[in-house]
């Protein structure tokens, strides 16, 4: 698949890793330039993180184990889009909350210009689309495909 059987092992996860951490950025770009995130594109990016740090660790300590881990990192993500895809074509309902901040220390009076003040980021608009694919859709499909490449990796021999 694309040329993995040719890779060394190594080469593939530093691949895989490297793809996740090319994914984060592009989340963050949009954050950027003005795409704020909403609750479920928040956890679409833990597993990718997680997936960084865990590549990052099979690369340099050799452990092809850890791909395995990987695999299951860049599926959650996966899932977790398909969960957000359905949430965005109003398949199915979302979470109750879509945002929240960390409102410890605040007097009443902050609280309440905090909260009058603040974006609403709803999960089941879609903020921005190509060719009918949405940010969810985009990851669950480049995701998927990462966990797929991870598994090949975790059953490499060399």
């Amino acid at each position: 698949m694309f040329g993995t059987y040719n890779m060394t092992q190594r080469a593939l996860i530093l691949s895989l890793t490297a793809a996740s951490a090319a994914l984060l950025i592009g989340a963050w770009g949009f954050q950027y330039f003005g795409y704020a995130p909403c609750k479920l594109c928040y956890w679409q990016r833990y597993p990718h993180m997680a997936a960084v740090l865990i590549g990052a660790i099979a690369y340099a300590a050799g452990l092809r184990v850890l791909a395995w881990l990987g695999a299951a990192a860049t599926a959650t993500t996966g899932v977790i889009g398909i969960y957000h895809s359905g949430v965005e074509r109003k398949l199915w309902e979302g979470p109750n909350s879509c945002t929240s901040t960390d409102i410890g220390g605040l007097n009443s009076d902050e609280l309440f210009e905090q909260i009058m003040t603040a974006p609403l980021i709803r999960c089941d608009e879609i903020p921005w689309q190509m060719a009918g694919l949405t940010m969810a859709n985009l990851n669950a499909v480049f995701s998927l495909v990462l966990a797929v490449l991870w598994v090949i990796a975790a059953r490499k021999t060399a």
